[in-house]
């Protein structure tokens, strides 16, 4: 009973078997769209040669055909990788290079078999560009923002290095007057933090190094005062401004590591004859018209004074 048993299952897998290869037949002749990634590389670059920008070193292709023959160029590894001669598309008056959309569906082409047909290619053309050496060293710019924790300030965000080497065309090196890294935020810094980031992409140049590091420097807060004298503006000739008292004092926000760089005549305040002429009173504004760029909030504790306008 057993063997008769065991005898109908194996004839039962092979049938099963047997449909399955005709099923897989029957679905391997019908037409299949599918995409492959095709490596794509120079050859014949010059010595002297340096690529700025290099093109694409993959291409994707859809290619429409049966299934059979899309079963082969995936399990086959017939689909070979694309040259490009360096030669035949490299403008030397440009420098720059460019594989049009039609050469390059011909190089796929010559790779597939005469039934199958391209669909789409991503991207359409391949472009790169070269020169012979020409270099300049070009300061870097730092494209972001850094916010420090409570009671910091970011002091400093150096880059380093602060220059590069590009390599571009004369054209492009002499319009560029700096290089940006790529955006980059960072909040909350309460202690010297490092990072690194790249530089942003130019077509047709070459960075060398292509990353900087960029240290930001955050420092404590502290308050400071200092008392700096009023200084009259607009007086006529014969004229002269007294205030009372004739120096005020100005608070401010700056960083430990600068306090000690503040000085009173980084300070200006002053009191505007002119506006004392249009709205005559009894006491006089005083303004802060210039402060140190690394302080902030800088405020007068007085903002009016007594003043006397002597004539001798």
């Amino acid at each position: 009973m057993f063997a008769i048993v065991n005898k109908e299952f194996l004839i039962f897998l092979f049938f099963l078997a047997l449909s399955g290869v005709f099923w897989l037949l029957m679905a391997l002749n019908e037409t299949y769209e599918m995409e492959y990634c095709i490596p794509v590389q120079l050859t014949g670059v010059p010595k002297n040669a340096i690529i700025t920008t290099p093109m694409a070193d993959t291409v994707r292709v859809t290619v429409r055909d049966k299934g059979y023959t899309l079963a082969t160029y995936e399990y086959g590894h017939l689909i070979k990788s694309i040259n490009v001669p360096f030669s035949t598309y490299a403008n030397q008056e440009t420098l720059t290079g460019a594989v049009p959309a039609a050469d390059l569906q011909k190089m796929i082409y010559q790779r597939l078999y005469s039934s199958s047909r391209i669909t789409a290619v991503k991207p359409d053309r391949l472009q790169f560009y070269f020169n012979y050496g020409l270099r300049r060293q070009i300061p870097i710019t730092v494209n972001g923002s850094f916010s420090a924790s409570r009671d910091y300030y970011i002091s400093q965000v150096v880059a380093i290095p602060s220059r590069v080497v590009v390599y571009a065309s004369k054209r492009l090196l002499d319009s560029l007057k700096t290089v940006q890294t790529e955006v980059i935020r960072l909040r909350n810094i309460y202690d010297t933090t490092e990072v690194t980031v790249k530089l942003k992409q130019i077509p047709g140049a070459k960075f060398i190094p292509s990353t900087v590091k960029l240290r930001i420097l955050p420092d404590i807060l502290t308050e400071g005062r200092v008392e700096v004298p009023v200084k009259a503006v607009n007086m006529p000739e014969g004229k002269i401004l007294r205030t009372f008292p004739q120096r005020v004092y100005v608070r401010f926000v700056v960083g430990v590591s600068q306090y000690n760089l503040v000085k009173p005549d980084q300070f200006t305040v002053v009191a505007d004859y002119k506006e004392l002429m249009a709205h005559p009173s009894d006491k006089c504004n005083v303004y802060l018209q210039s402060v140190p760029k690394f302080v902030s909030k800088a405020q007068l504790e007085l903002k009016q004074v007594d003043y006397l306008i002597e004539q001798p």
